[in-house]
């Protein structure tokens, strides 16, 4: 069993920045895809970014590229999510997921269904 605790969120103006934390616990994350996905109310959740097992490759949805920059620390057992010029369409409670059973990020890690688990949530709110 994995346990995934998100932190980091909050309210924030219009062109702000965040930066989101996510902390594993239960077993090792560190040979894993890692991801940050997000859902809106009356939306469906929706993929954010992935970072490979070592940090050298990630994949960015075309809504954030540019703007957000996810990390990982192994050591720490953790994930991170830089988020800058934040808009009001990234309002959203953003979690974040591992898939235990890849370590290379694939076409197949923007759909939700191949993660194994998954944090509670936190909510990012930018306001206009």
């Amino acid at each position: 069993q994995v346990q995934l605790v998100e932190s980091g969120g909050g309210l924030v103006q219009v062109g702000g920045s965040l930066r989101l934390s996510c902390a594993a616990s239960g077993r090792t994350v560190e040979n894993y895809v890692m991801a940050w996905f997000r859902q809106a109310p009356g939306k469906e959740r929706e993929f954010v970014c992935a970072i490979n097992w070592n940090g050298r490759y990630t994949e960015y949805a075309d809504s954030v590229k540019g703007r957000f920059t996810i990390s990982r620390d192994n050591a720490q057992n953790s994930v991170y999510l830089q988020m800058n010029s934040l808009k009001p369409e990234d309002t959203a409670v953003y979690y974040c997921a591992t898939d235990q059973t890849y370590s290379s990020v694939t076409y197949k890690h923007v759909w939700a269904s191949d993660y194994d688990y998954w944090g509670q949530g936190t909510q990012v709110t930018v306001s206009s």
